[in-house]
């Protein structure tokens, strides 16, 4: 496909811009939005029987998920490729740090798959009460978060490099590239906190804050590729 031949052209930045768009929606969705409904924190018991009352809304999540997934290899890809000429080896590592983001988060889906199995009446766990099934959904399900906390600590890193290639390229604009870098560490922390379970006080607002600059920073850097796209080398 001739849009891939130039990686430093205008089409193929809008390419990424557009894929950058397609993982922030599917992801809003599958990790923002299905979870809001479903999920009763501290309570496994009503988040089984939420699951189990909106299973389409639940599948639907895995789906955004796999649709997000799809788009992360593309643009990893896709990414290597426009900053390769800035660094190659750092262009190199933060493919990899996503890469394995991608390959962290396809693994998580088998344990949201098994609590999709475990609500499911007719999946032929009968072997099972319903109070064990509940507790086998709510083990899967903190396994899941557990994957969080480890894919966002390849993102951090992801970001980092980035935002350095970014800021180093010329080409780009570079206030994105330096809220990346700054707001990586809200993924860090965010880690931090959700494996010591801490879930209030000032660590928390300052995660939220470092998360909120480096999802502007992100839709920032997709919206200038989608409409401007890359300066030229002389600029």
């Amino acid at each position: 496909m001739s849009i891939f031949s130039d990686p430093q052209s205008r089409s193929y930045a809008r390419l990424a811009g557009v894929l950058y768009l397609v993982i922030a929606v599917a992801g809003a969705f599958a990790i923002g939005f299905v979870p809001s409904q479903l999920f009763v924190a501290g309570d496994a018991a009503a988040t089984f029987s939420n699951i189990s009352g909106r299973p389409g809304l639940f599948a639907a999540g895995l789906t955004g998920d796999v649709v997000m997934m799809t788009a992360e290899v593309v643009l990893t890809a896709m990414l290597y490729f426009m900053f390769r000429p800035v660094n190659e080896t750092l262009a190199l590592a933060a493919a990899f740090a996503r890469l394995s983001m991608a390959v962290v988060m396809a693994g998580m889906l088998f344990f949201h798959a098994a609590a999709l199995a475990l609500v499911d009446p007719e999946a032929g766990l009968t072997g099972f009460t319903t109070a064990q099934r509940v507790d086998l959904a709510g083990v899967m399900l903190r396994v899941h978060d557990a994957g969080v906390w480890i894919w966002q600590i390849f993102f951090a890193l992801h970001l980092v490099l980035l935002g350095w290639l970014i800021v180093r390229s010329g080409r780009y604009p570079v206030l994105p590239g330096r809220a990346m870098m700054l707001g990586a560490a809200g993924y860090l922390l965010d880690s931090v906190l959700g494996a010591l379970g801490i879930e209030s006080g000032a660590p928390l607002v300052v995660m939220i804050g470092l998360l909120a600059v480096v999802t502007l920073a992100e839709i920032g850097f997709a919206l200038w590729l989608l409409l401007r796209g890359p300066r030229s080398s002389g600029a």
